[in-house]
């Protein structure tokens, strides 16, 4: 059945179902703002944080990683609660908390203050990303309808990161770094004011909790998040890294053990199992992968190299912000219901892929940057990263019904989560070390030139993860799909087994 049947089939929305749309769509997307937009805006006020509050260099980490860890960890158990609570009542709950923690960082008296605050912050968004997922599902069935608003929550995703990076310095720089927290009270508070139009769902029903599933996978997922954060100041062979490696693997190999024999598991293994949606995960992860890297080295290359502010480093990410949000809503948006999924994403990692191989070509001599290199590759990794978000945010939910909805919402969040962490750690890593190596081998080199070439040969790394995701696409994506339920709301996923 195509778009156009359906939309026959169903008819044109009513007024009602199209406010109901708006609303939803627009709460959501300030949730997706929020949690995407923490994960970047602290960077930038860090070092006015540190000096207001006297924190040690070994210590400021944690404004960052504490945030990281609670997310990370809580992911799988915040999309559980959403099933049971419900996902309305859950996002609720997670904007006011949400607000409330900023609020109480942005009111920080000393470190500790602001190590919880932002631990809190990591606490609701938990919540606030399966919930908000699990109600574009829910609420956005006709096939058109539901690629637009897809669209539109990618887009918000895509962009947030470099929004935080913009709002950060220009809040830093004009206000003070305590408005980087405060700015998200009234962001939240604007998304609660949406989510009262937002129809109440019916919970998925009580049940006990999966302790041990929700244990394992908090400590699992936090040993592995906090793994990534230490292997770029200490390096990968460094002995904390390694043991937190071998812990969270441990934990994470056990979880799976439990969830196979559990009756109401955290994450059903049937939400893995299934060849798309799988396929989905990956190619999100490694995306991530890439591009946190690539974000990390916009930043360094535009300050340290081109000798660039903080405000003016974040507002070349909007280029990339731009060319993500024509992505996903003029392009995954419009094809939604009308290609397979396969013929966005593989194009659109491709594409993202291009972009950062054209970033290689850079030197440490390169003239007339701006234009001939940045804008380029910017608008070649945000037109696949808005190409490749949609389409696979919709195949993590489709089919999925009860708690199934939450659990997989929450699994594609853990899988972005996961990718930005070991990106940034990883490519830092290979930076740093191409960065020594070209310094031994050409005494006479320049900082700057090392550095370049270390950043370039990182990206060369990106650049292959992202051709290797786009080959894993194809192969768990491209094959034939069996025809697609209504329940699977028109993405070619059969429904789960089971249902």
């Amino acid at each position: 059945m195509t778009a156009a049947d359906t939309e026959q089939v169903h008819g044109p929305p009513s007024d009602s179902e199209r406010s109901t749309h708006r609303w939803t769509l627009l709460a959501v997307s300030a949730a997706q703002l929020l949690v995407v937009l923490d994960g970047t805006i602290v960077n930038i006020a860090l070092p006015s944080a540190q000096s207001a509050l006297d924190m040690s260099d070994a210590s400021r980490q944690w404004a960052v990683t504490a945030y990281a860890l609670a997310f990370g960890g809580l992911l799988l158990i915040g999309g559980r609660i959403s099933g049971a609570l419900g996902h309305r009542r859950t996002f609720v709950v997670g904007l006011a908390g949400f607000a409330a923690a900023s609020a109480l960082g942005g009111a920080a008296a000393d470190p500790g203050m602001l190590f919880g605050a932002r631990a809190l912050q990591g606490v609701f968004a938990a919540l606030l990303a399966p919930a908000g997922l699990s109600l574009l599902t829910i609420t956005f069935t006709e096939p058109r309808a539901r690629g637009r608003a897809f669209g539109v929550f990618a887009a918000v995703g895509a962009a947030g990161s470099a929004v935080g990076l913009v709002a950060g310095g220009l809040l830093t720089e004009y206000a003070s770094w305590r408005w980087c927290l405060y700015v998200n009270v009234p962001l939240a508070l604007l998304a609660v004011a949406g989510a009262v139009f937002v129809p109440r769902d019916r919970p998925a029903g009580g049940g006990r909790l999966d302790v041990p599933g929700a244990l394992l996978s908090a400590g699992g997922f936090g040993a592995v998040v906090y793994a990534f954060s230490e292997a770029e100041p200490h390096g990968w062979g460094s002995g904390r890294v390694l043991a937190l490696l071998g812990v969270g693997a441990v934990l994470l190999g056990t979880f799976v053990a439990v969830e196979l024999r559990a009756p109401r598991p955290l994450l059903p293994p049937r939400i893995l199992a299934h060849r798309a949606r799988a396929g989905a995960f990956l190619a999100v992860t490694l995306l991530f992968v890439a591009m946190f890297g690539c974000y990390l080295f916009m930043s360094y290359y535009t300050q340290t190299v081109l000798g660039y502010s903080p405000v003016e480093a974040g507002l070349t990410l909007i280029v990339n912000a731009l060319a993500a949000l024509v992505g996903a809503t003029f392009v995954a948006g419009k094809l939604h219901g009308r290609a397979r999924p396969v013929a966005l994403v593989v194009p659109g990692l491709l594409a993202a892929a291009a972009g950062m191989f054209w970033l290689t070509r850079l030197t440490a001599d390169s003239g007339h940057v701006f234009w001939l290199y940045l804008v380029p590759a910017l608008t070649l990794t945000g037109l696949g990263l808005g190409c490749v978000l949609p389409p696979t945010a919709s195949l993590a939910t489709a089919g999925m019904r009860g708690h199934d909805i939450g659990a997989a919402s929450a699994a594609y969040n853990a899988a972005q989560q996961l990718g930005a962490a070991l990106g940034t750690a990883l490519l830092n890593t290979i930076a740093s070390s191409a960065t020594g190596a070209y310094l031994a081998e050409h005494r006479d080199a320049t900082p700057t030139a090392a550095s370049v070439h270390g950043y370039t040969g990182a990206l060369l790394v990106g650049f292959g993860i992202l051709a290797g995701a786009a080959c894993v696409a194809w192969a768990l994506l491209g094959a034939r799909p069996h025809a697609a339920s209504a329940s699977s709301h028109q993405t070619n996923l059969p429904s789960p087994p089971g249902r």
